[in-house]
């Protein structure tokens, strides 16, 4: 895809991501909206993965391990074919299986994610195991900026750079906000691009909603051979929803009526501007 088509389709997945959540009156709604740039450019111009090569032991590997942005992951998915959009009509429904954290029972899934910290882990662990198996596939994996302060993460890091994991990714969607309060009041992990380069990671830093600035970083992957990779995405919580953005009532947040239709309406002008440019 071009990067028009690109810039298009994430103002489309947006629009997906909102409409979802306002439907079933729940959803994270502000890192879904942070970080549906980087999941657009993964799944439409980087991964080999795709509903016909989903068994197949070449595949490459995503896992989100901020899953409680689940919302963002499920519009691509379905985006992708691997299950009918019509699903996400049962978003946190009882019964449901396109619950609130991602789980393996939905198709194109590859881990259980939503205990913060663990992705890393998981991802080095098929990093680890393509290397000894000396097959060529890639492992992706995008953490929040919250759930950094998790040991489990840096552990990973560690091992990661031990093991020459230079088939590994890793994206952190720097928002800035958490649950409670700005990242840095709660517990402050910066620099973080010199912690990363300290526990033997090859580090980029982008602008997180730019699909150019995206596409750049992953096409130059790895960044150094023999070392694992992390784009350190700058984004910005909220992104294109005016009220919604750096503000911290939306890291959890459904829209009422009014402000759904303000989404919506801003969302659609944007659309316009990028079909005309």
């Amino acid at each position: 895809m071009t990067t028009k088509e690109l810039q298009l389709k994430s103002v489309e997945y947006r629009k997906k991501i909102l409409q979802y959540i306002y439907q079933a009156k729940a959803g994270h709604t502000g890192g879904s909206l942070s970080c549906i740039d980087i999941l657009n450019v993964l799944y439409n111009d980087v991964l080999n993965v795709n509903p016909e090569n989903f068994k197949s032991g070449l595949r490459d590997r995503y896992i989100q391990s901020k899953g409680h942005c689940v919302e963002a992951l499920y519009v691509v998915l379905a985006d992708k074919g691997f299950f009918p959009e019509s699903a996400l009509e049962t978003l946190c429904q009882y019964k449901s299986y396109y619950i609130g954290h991602p789980t393996k029972k939905v198709n194109g899934v590859e881990q259980n994610t939503g205990a913060l910290g663990h992705g890393l882990s998981m991802s080095c662990g098929n990093a680890l195991a393509a290397k000894l198996d000396n097959v060529d596939y890639k492992v992706f994996t995008l953490l929040g900026d919250g759930e950094l302060p998790e040991g489990s993460n840096w552990e990973a890091a560690l091992s990661a750079a031990h093991y020459k994991l230079d088939n590994l990714c890793a994206i952190v969607d720097l928002n800035g906000l958490q649950i409670t309060a700005p990242t840095h009041e709660v517990c402050n992990t910066e620099p973080l691009d010199k912690k990363f380069e300290s526990f033997g990671w090859a580090v980029r830093i982008i602008d997180g909603n730019n699909i150019e600035a995206l596409q750049e970083a992953f096409n130059a992957l790895p960044f150094e051979v023999g070392k694992p990779s992390v784009i350190i995405a700058k984004t910005v919580k909220g992104k294109g929803v005016s009220y919604m953005e750096n503000t911290l009532k939306w890291h959890h947040g459904v829209p009422s009526p009014e402000q759904y239709q303000q989404a919506i309406e801003e969302l659609t002008s944007v659309q316009e501007s990028l079909s005309l440019a």
